[in-house]
């Protein structure tokens, strides 16, 4: 086989580049303007590497019964990692996935191609206005990872967004967001406000360590209508190489306290992380 050698390319909004991972054949990390974004391997599909995207595979799992195919909706496409798992895992599925940079989904299509029938369409728009002009109940899952400059855009942080990503989704459906905050959590609690004013279940998915405002990191957000099984998803994140905590109920209306909903015109983008939190070696 010839030996895979990492590739870099000035895309619309910013620098991307793939690297092999030595120890897997064809797999590859991508990362945006040095910052670790997503990991593939094209042998493994259903491998997910990093921390935050097992934990969104996790509640993707439990969203149905196993195999059962999904519509799925991603706002953010980076090198379509989960897009790729939910195809293996759950075949037949079909999904949309909106990025806004052309050249990155072009340079992750050439090196790391989907697979032929995957079910997966690429859309190259502004996750919010590719949202607000989606039919009504057009997916049973939304799946919101979009970073621009390793910040989660203020414009998919407010009431209005949560209320069309709500209108997107189908009776009974899920809604999953990677967020990314340290203490005191004022971005991570506003946003559990304004999605605890559009939906009636909430959980929040993070390490220990960070939910005790330790360190910068990750939290998964997830918001639906209908009860969410905290219980199974606790399991198997404290099961994870790297556990984490799941909370729900009382826990999530304490850490929220006074938060507000962001209105557009008070919206900002979430923090900027510290100098090396999302570093790779």
């Amino acid at each position: 086989m010839t030996e895979q050698i990492p590739v870099t390319r000035t895309t619309d909004h910013g620098t991307a580049k793939l690297m092999p991972d030595v120890d897997r054949e064809r797999a590859w990390l991508l990362t945006v303007d040095g910052a670790p974004q997503s990991y593939v391997d094209l042998d493994d599909p259903a491998h997910l590497e990093f921390e935050y995207a097992r934990r969104l595979g996790y509640v993707l799992d439990g969203v149905a019964d196993e195999g059962l195919p999904l519509d799925v909706l991603h706002l953010g496409g980076g090198a379509l990692t989960l897009p790729r798992y939910v195809a293996a895992t759950r075949p037949g599925s079909r999904q949309d996935v909106v990025e806004a940079d052309r050249g990155l989904l072009e340079l992750v299509t050439e090196y790391v191609p989907l697979p032929r029938g995957s079910g997966i369409a690429l859309h190259t728009a502004d996750a919010r206005a590719w949202l607000e002009a989606a039919p009504d109940d057009h997916a049973d899952v939304l799946v919101a990872d979009v970073f621009g400059g390793s910040r989660v855009p203020a414009h998919l942080t407010t009431l209005a967004y949560a209320r069309e990503a709500e209108r997107v989704l189908r009776p009974g459906g899920v809604y999953l967001a990677n967020l990314a905050d340290a203490a005191p959590f004022g971005f991570l609690r506003s946003q559990l406000a304004t999605f605890a004013a559009v939906f009636e279940e909430l959980a929040l998915i993070a390490e220990p360590g960070v939910l005790r405002g330790r360190r910068f990191g990750n939290a998964v957000l997830v918001a639906s209508h209908r009860p969410l099984d905290t219980t199974a998803l606790a399991r198997r994140t404290a099961a994870d190489a790297f556990p984490a905590r799941v909370e729900h109920g009382a826990a999530i209306s304490e850490f929220t306290g006074s938060a507000r909903p962001v209105d557009d015109a008070d919206a900002v983008p979430s923090p900027v992380p510290p100098d090396g939190a999302f570093g790779i070696g």
